[in-house]
């Protein structure tokens, strides 16, 4: 006769709704149940015969060189099944096996746990039996580690045995929402946005366009000079902080940069020994992307790291059936799986990405986007820089370069444009010491400061950006790793416009935040990192939005009139158009430096054509600054996919 019932010791053993075979007791022996250890894994698995001998000592030589269970070494490596494995650990540890579809767990008890420490620790509160509460675990080894906690709870407690998709599926069904919630607001109130009503900027563009006005009207010429050299500081701040990062830069390839930077006020353990690798989690969100959701498989599925340390989470919104299908379709294999994320009032990439991070299993958690081809040995290099790095480096940026530059015109440029910024001035911030805005992909994070911060600010539309400053106003480093992941440059005026509106209104937001106590920003990147931080997010907005100020001034060297020209000294209009024609030069000169090497090296003769690229930037700015009123929180996506490596013109790279 089959016995359905849940193992609850060597008393007496009530029936249980729902539960599954239990294992046999020949094998069952309860950790802390008599003080002796369960038997191992391995000669479970001989006496089945379900695996080889030759299999158990690769595994085992495996296991000494990766932290990860032997279980997933073996299903990962295809030496079990996961049925197999299952099965061998039911009898390991004498542990029921509850059908959590037929009957889930109790609500009230998960809450008397909390579903975040449930989703951290591998546990789940099943039921009340016998006077005793059944506690499933995806991680039996683990189980005796949490007991003494477990029985705080719950008094007398019993384990039983779950796997991680089931046990992520029962708390989605009993505390989706408290996920949710916890997603949107992870991040402290005094770093969010989420508290922004907007009335404070809209009372401030308001007095500042009336004020200007009664200027217009009172003293125009006045005025507009005013305006003039509020635009003209901001180009020039703006080119003085990109040339000084490339200049450093270009200095550092000669020698190494100093270690001076201060350490964090708590000490942060390195992830693991590098003579264990790592299990590292790599999520990607996805909305309303099913034609990518194929080529995505296949190139992340290039990526050399072992597949049994790989944690691929692929987020999908509940309402995006389309893509959620098309990932069915694809048969992911057992290294990648989807986690949906439950309708909100907000639907963003940073919400997105709370929500996953509790779904992680991994000590070290990345990000792409769905359209990147990352370098097959990427997450390889990612950790051996961890761990050749203080612990006050909390965040690794990869270089983001394009798959398709050669499309168009503005594919070129936006090429040219990501080039300077990811090989010259980034890495030319970090020499800096200053705080680095992070690009939202190829990023790579220390699970446990990543937690610590709160993650990501679920409301900004640069989130990214935005937690890099975070980092290093807590004291943490950012470096830039030389290793490229390949995506989409945006070939769409369009959409380009859109995704870069996106952009400036999150970096708008951005100061606006870390501006609400100046006195503590000042305090907490000092006076060399607080003036970084006003150039790059106050005086590049500004600079678009008053861009057409300075076009006006070209009408001079052509020898058209300007209403400035009266008012001007000579010497005033001739150092103007000076200083654009410096900017302009020091902007080509970081172009054809940052596309000088063999991959890129024709679309040097493009580089001077970014003069008519960047103004684009200043519509831009000016819908950033009207959505900043509006639409504070509207995320305006990127459609991806419009030209990938199946496009011939992708294929093809520069010589």
């Amino acid at each position: 006769m089959t016995d359905h019932s849940v193992n609850l010791g060597p008393a007496a053993r009530p029936a249980v709704p729902g539960a599954l075979p239990r294992a046999r007791p020949a094998l069952a022996v309860v950790r802390g149940q008599g003080g002796t250890a369960p038997p191992r894994l391995g000669a479970i698995l001989l006496e089945n015969g379900a695996l080889k001998p030759g299999d158990l000592i690769r595994a085992l030589a495996l296991q000494g060189r990766e932290q990860a269970r032997l279980g997933d070494i073996l299903v990962g490596h295809a030496m079990v099944t996961e049925a197999e494995l299952f099965d061998a650990l039911a009898q390991q540890w004498h542990a029921g096996v509850p059908d959590l579809a037929n009957c889930p767990p109790d609500p009230r008890l998960v809450d008397l746990l909390g579903a975040q420490t449930c989703l951290r620790d591998g546990l789940l509160p099943w039921k009340d039996v016998g006077g005793a509460t059944v506690v499933l675990t995806a991680r039996p080894e683990e189980f005796e580690r949490h007991r003494p906690k477990l029985e705080d709870r719950f008094g007398r407690v019993i384990m039983g045995l779950t796997n991680e998709r089931d046990l992520h599926a029962g708390l989605l069904t009993t505390r989706r929402a408290d996920l949710r919630q916890r997603a949107e607001s992870r991040v402290a109130p005094r770093f969010s946005c989420r508290v922004w009503t907007g009335v404070t900027f809209r009372r401030a563009a308001f007095g500042a366009g009336l004020c200007l006005a009664l200027l217009l009207s009172l003293a125009p010429v006045a005025a507009l000079a005013g305006v003039t050299a509020l635009a003209l500081a901001m180009m020039v701040l703006n080119t003085g902080l990109r040339a000084t990062a490339a200049l450093a830069t270009l200095r550092g390839h000669a020698r190494p940069a100093p270690d001076t930077a201060p350490r964090p006020s708590r000490p942060i353990p390195y992830p693991v020994p590098i003579g264990r690798l790592p299990v590292v989690s790599v999520m990607v969100p996805l909305y309303h992307e099913p034609d990518i959701a194929p080529r995505l498989v296949a190139r992340l599925g290039r990526l050399t790291y072992p597949k049994e340390l790989l944690d691929v989470l692929l987020l999908v919104e509940a309402e995006d059936a389309a893509t959620r299908a098309a990932l069915h379709r694809a048969r992911l294999p057992r290294w990648m799986r989807v986690i949906t994320v439950p309708a909100g009032p907000i639907k963003t990439k940073p919400r997105a990405l709370n929500f996953g991070l509790d779904f992680c299993r991994g000590s070290v958690i990345g990000v792409y986007d769905a359209e990147d081809a990352p370098e097959a040995d990427q997450i390889h290099r990612v950790v051996r820089r961890f761990h050749a790095a203080g612990p006050d480096v909390a965040c690794v940026q990869g270089v983001l370069d394009f798959y398709n530059p050669r499309r168009n015109w503005l594919s070129r440029c936006f090429t040219v444009e990501y080039a300077a910024l990811f090989r010259l001035v980034l890495p030319g911030l970090e020499r800096l010491r200053l705080p680095i805005p992070l690009g939202g992909t190829t990023l790579f994070f220390r699970r446990t400061t990543l937690e610590d911060l709160g993650a990501w600010d679920a409301h900004n539309v640069t989130e990214d950006a935005d937690l890099g400053i975070r980092l290093a106003r807590h004291g943490y480093r950012t470096v830039v790793l030389d290793t490229v992941t390949e995506e989409e440059a945006n070939c769409r005026l369009l959409p380009w416009v859109r995704q870069r509106s996106r952009w400036i209104k999150g970096y708008m937001m951005t100061w606006a935040v870390h501006m609400r106590d100046p006195l503590a920003l000042w305090r907490d990147l000092g006076p060399r990192g607080f003036f970084g931080f006003q150039v790059m997010f106050l005086a590049a907005p500004v600079q678009f939005l008053l861009a057409p100020v300075l076009w006006s001034f070209w009408a001079l060297a052509l020898g058209l009139g300007h209403p400035l020209a009266g008012a001007l000294p000579g010497w005033a209009g001739a150092g103007l158009i000076a200083a654009f024609v410096l900017a302009e030069a020091v902007n080509v000169v970081i172009g054809m430096v940052a596309v000088s090497g063999r991959r890129h090296r024709g679309l040097r003769r493009w580089v001077p054509t970014l003069h008519l690229y960047y103004p684009l930037a200043a519509a831009a700015a000016w819908k950033a600054a009207y959505e900043l009123l509006a639409r504070p929180f509207y995320w305006d996506k990127t459609s991806h996919g419009i030209c990938d490596v199946a496009d011939p013109c992708a294929a093809a790279h520069i010589g």
